[in-house]
């Protein structure tokens, strides 16, 4: 089941073209990956979505009815330009953010325990919001976003500030979140987390789709005839008219070799050939990363 989508989107200002026709589709208890260089009109579309601006044609829809403003309360937003009172309380400002969605001080105090403690911040209460570190700051305002169980949550680049650790934790967050059925659009420069976590994708460029679908079958698609050998032992080959070898390595009692095909043979025949040369445990084709793909796409345009 779809629960959100964006139909043929178009947005302008002034001569500059941010969004040209663009179309998502977001299955529900997903994490979508909404990519693209800066410039590219991912935060058009997402302040489309939270009804900051609105498209100059095209239709959003929220559980297959038009989307409305009333829809913001039903939705999550972490901007990556943050928007915390540096001088207000942590605790206040988390209470006062939690009852502008709509909760009660009784049931937002009861969220902000739980997630205070499930965080490790319960001794930030009390502290001002200028006092915190950016990364810090950064968890506030996740629970914020979170904290009235939206159906539909955005992130825009939500481990800006981080250290590993904290970034580790907020993925599994994340993961948490989507288990408890959220759905999660996902905005970031960092495509080790979009392999990570996102289901989906769509990748804009220049105001436009230009790479839709499922992360795993993305990475198939491209492959880009290479494949990992990996031999038992300590073995090494050589290219040939079939096949050039672009690295070899050992681990352990392991050799392992990316070979790419020069004239598109079957794959069984690579292995009829590399076979002669030792035991294979294993081959598989050499997915490239979405970091490879994103480099790939976007610079095939420029």
């Amino acid at each position: 089941m779809v629960l959100f989508e964006a139909k043929n989107v178009t947005k302008q200002y002034g001569d500059q073209l941010a969004l040209d026709n663009v179309s998502i589709s977001v299955p529900e208890q997903c994490i979508y990956g909404l990519l693209g260089p800066n410039g590219a009109g991912k935060t058009t579309l997402i302040r489309i979505i939270n009804q900051i601006t609105g498209p100059d044609s095209g239709e959003l829809f929220l559980n297959g009815k038009k989307l409305t403003p009333a829809d913001v309360q039903q939705i999550g937003y972490l901007p990556e330009e943050r928007g915390l009172y540096k001088k207000m309380k942590v605790g206040e400002q988390a209470l006062y953010f939690a009852q502008l969605k709509g909760l009660t001080k009784a049931e937002a105090m009861r969220r902000l325990k739980y997630w205070f403690k499930k965080l490790d911040m319960v001794d930030w209460w009390g502290k001002k919001v200028e006092e915190l570190s950016k990364g810090m700051q950064q968890k506030v305002q996740f629970i914020t976003t979170v904290l009235h169980e939206p159906k539909l949550l955005i992130f825009d680049e939500p481990f800006t500030g981080f250290d590993p650790l904290n970034t580790n934790i907020v993925k599994n967050e994340i993961r948490f979140l989507r288990e408890r059925g959220a759905t999660i659009i996902l905005s970031t420069h960092n495509m080790e987390s979009v392999e990570e976590l996102c289901d989906n994708i769509t990748l804009i460029d220049k105001a436009r789709t230009i790479l839709e679908g499922s992360v795993n079958e993305i990475r198939s698609k491209w492959a880009a005839n290479e494949y990992d050998l990996v031999f038992e032992g300590d073995v090494q080959i050589v290219g040939n008219n079939h096949y050039q070898i672009l690295n070899q390595q050992k681990d352990n009692n392991k050799s392992i070799i990316r070979l790419k095909t020069t004239n598109n043979i079957p794959s069984n025949e690579i292995i009829q050939t590399a076979i002669k040369s030792g035991n294979i445990i294993s081959f598989n084709p050499a997915l490239p990363s979405m970091n490879e793909i994103f480099i790939r796409v976007v610079e095939a345009r420029n």
